[in-house]
């Protein structure tokens, strides 16, 4: 696991120090992810529990014939769980899990927009005064309305179920 005062990696911010995302809420908090890496975004669909999977990853759906596992972000960042509403959504993005291009669907609170950041306005997360963990964390970006948190999906994924609360 890594160190709380390790720095975490930073974002993929391109060669011009912008990165194109998705911007999502998860309660009060505004995120993004890399947009090269959603491929879908859809409406609520009927979850399956797997039974014995961690809690992050606890159920799949099955869109288009493909089962799609379903991660809740809130659990990573020690959030209150939600209610759906009309707004709420999956993200269904591909990231590589163990050598491997996964699939992994994220629920979330509302989505916007796809849009540019730039990396002048983001900050590693501080060592101190954070309540999340800070490898879970790439980069807070200043924006107009507030902050937006850009997770490390990586370092989210790989983290052994048990240590998730750490």
């Amino acid at each position: 696991m890594q160190d709380i005062l390790t720095k975490p990696a930073s974002a993929n911010w391109d060669d011009q120090g912008q990165l194109e995302v998705l911007t999502f809420d998860l309660g009060e908090e505004t995120l993004a992810i890399e947009a090269i890496q959603v491929r879908e975004i859809l409406d609520l669909l009927p979850e399956t529990k797997v039974p014995g999977a961690p809690m992050l990853v606890s159920s799949v759906v099955n869109f288009r014939g493909k089962i799609i596992p379903i991660a809740d972000l809130r659990l990573a960042f020690d959030m209150p769980p939600a209610q759906v509403s009309v707004d709420s959504r999956i993200i269904v993005i591909e990231i590589e899990v163990d050598g491997e291009p996964t699939q992994i669907g994220m629920r979330t609170d509302k989505v916007h927009e796809v849009t540019t950041l730039n990396r002048n306005d983001a900050e590693t997360p501080p060592a101190v005064g954070m309540r999340w963990r800070r490898d879970f964390i790439h980069d807070l970006v200043r924006q107009s309305g507030g902050i937006i948190v850009l997770p490390n999906l990586g370092a989210i994924f790989s983290t052994d179920p048990s240590d998730a609360s750490s």
